[in-house]
């Protein structure tokens, strides 16, 4: 039960994600925030968080044997050609 409450946790933050890209009330602020615009900077951890919730959706959602079957179908289909 562990493992779908983390997969629909997962997945959950995709529409999250999506809505949060456009920063819309970041366009127009002069601000600086480590040195970088604040819409970069804004920009660069939105990033980043995309980058720890697409590890997670694949450690948590990828079928498990997924690779297997696609090796087993591409040597069955090479086994089976003609030339």
């Amino acid at each position: 039960m562990a493992a779908r409450a983390a997969r629909v946790t997962a997945y959950a933050a995709l529409p999250a994600l999506y809505l949060l890209h456009n920063d819309l009330w970041l366009w127009d602020d002069p601000n600086r925030l480590l040195g970088l615009p604040v819409g970069l900077t804004y920009h660069i951890l939105f990033s980043a968080a995309v980058v720890l919730v697409m590890w997670r959706l694949v450690r948590v959602a990828w079928p498990g044997d997924a690779l297997e079957k696609l090796a087993a179908d591409r040597d069955g289909a090479e086994g089976g050609e003609t030339r």
